[in-house]
């Protein structure tokens, strides 16, 4: 089984972002060249800020929901908390 990961990157409107992908650097890649998250497209280009390995697709989508529901100040040390 592969590992999961909950990301969030900064884009160039100093914006976040947070997804979810088993493949961060091709995930990366697709925000950047224009073929990732609709978000994404207009506000490139994205840098990662912090991601964090979970075990399942499921863990992913629950943590990832649980980042989307924080104060914009706070997503980034929450997410980290979870390493």
């Amino acid at each position: 089984m592969s590992n999961w990961i909950v990301y969030l990157l900064r884009c160039a409107d100093n914006t976040l972002y947070c997804g979810i992908t088993n493949d961060i650097e091709r995930r990366l890649k697709q925000h950047n060249n224009g073929s990732g998250a609709k978000y994404t497209r207009a506000r490139k280009p994205v840098s990662l800020e912090t991601c964090v390995d979970v075990a399942s697709q499921s863990d992913a989508l629950k943590l990832e929901i649980l980042v989307k529901k924080q104060k914009r100040n706070n997503k980034i040390e929450f997410l980290e908390s979870q390493k």
